[in-house]
């Protein structure tokens, strides 16, 4: 209940928002939001720290912005071969990495992150270090045209609401509950005659997909792909922004992801270091939030994980 409690008044503040704050501002919020409830999928919930996941959502970008512009496709059709790229290569990089345990799962999905960024340097059609710029918007669906502003919000929100609503359903599942019981004791659960590696590759899967579903929208909302969308810092964002949040929580990595970008957004015209700045911010949150703000609150409550 305090769960349906809090994802309406969520609700309630992202429809109301566009009116308040400048809309690509919030766009930006949900797309970095719905990436870091993806993650956290993936390592709140199935215990799997994943070093790469700019791979999925970089490489969802440019197969957006290429199919879009090139191509000349709709958006929705646009984000969809984006998201599908990025599940397919969850699912090819999952099927290496899952062998691996701890660090090394890590650094190979790292490893194979890297791959994707130095493809996306060099490969012809993603155009290198100038990326793919003045991607339309068109229009969703032939009907709804995606450069009014408004019109452009309301269809992130729909995204990140269905993103969102699809990793609550997970979590909350059968197939969840067996996540988190692999989370917490992998031995327990092969024991019970559980195929822990299809679990946990299903899981790479989906949050990779549910990555590429952000960074397609990204591309479309920006208008352009970058090798900022793959390089490893934005691995490393993800992770920062679900620390801060707060890992194995739903609402966590939504809150954890505004107060990045709007760091980002509102230091960014101060003469201060924006890096420094966020990393006091995290040390601060990590030696008074250890297990991140919303986790934090959710204790002291004395209630469940929101």
């Amino acid at each position: 209940m305090p769960g349906l409690l809090a994802l309406a008044v969520l609700l309630l503040v992202l429809i109301a928002a566009p009116y308040v704050l400048y809309p690509v501002f919030v766009m930006k919020v949900l797309c970095f939001a719905l990436f870091a409830c993806a993650f956290n999928l993936l390592i709140g919930f199935a215990g799997l720290l994943s070093f790469g996941h700019a791979a999925f959502f970089g490489g969802a970008a440019y197969i957006t912005a290429h199919t879009v512009k090139v191509w000349g496709l709709p958006p929705e059709l646009g984000i969809l071969l984006g998201t599908a790229f990025s599940a397919t290569l969850g699912l090819a990089f999952g099927a290496l990495a899952i062998r691996r345990q701890g660090i090394y799962f890590a650094m190979i999905t790292l490893a194979l992150s890297q791959m994707v960024f130095f493809m996306a340097l060099q490969l012809k059609f993603t155009g290198g270090e100038d990326g793919i710029q003045a991607v339309p918007r068109g229009h969703l669906f032939g009907v709804i045209d995606l450069s009014q502003p408004m019109a452009m919000y309301y269809t992130v929100l729909a995204v990140f609401l269905f993103g969102f609503v699809v990793i609550w359903r997970t979590v909350h599942s059968p197939f969840g509950q067996v996540l988190k019981a692999i989370r917490e004791n992998e031995p327990r659960a092969i024991s019970l005659g559980y195929r822990t590696d299809h679990y946990k590759l299903m899981a790479f899967v989906l949050s990779a997909a549910l990555a590429g579903l952000a960074g397609g929208t990204k591309a479309i909302v920006f208008q352009l792909a970058t090798l900022t969308d793959v390089q490893w810092q934005m691995s490393g964002a993800v992770v920062l922004m679900t620390l801060l949040g707060g890992i194995g929580t739903l609402f966590g990595p939504v809150v954890g992801a505004a107060l990045v970008v709007t760091l980002e957004n509102y230091l960014a015209a101060s003469n201060l270091p924006v890096p420094v700045v966020i990393g006091v911010i995290f040390v601060a949150c990590v030696l008074l939030f250890r297990r991140g703000i919303v986790g934090e609150i959710a204790a002291r409550l004395g209630g469940k994980r929101p």
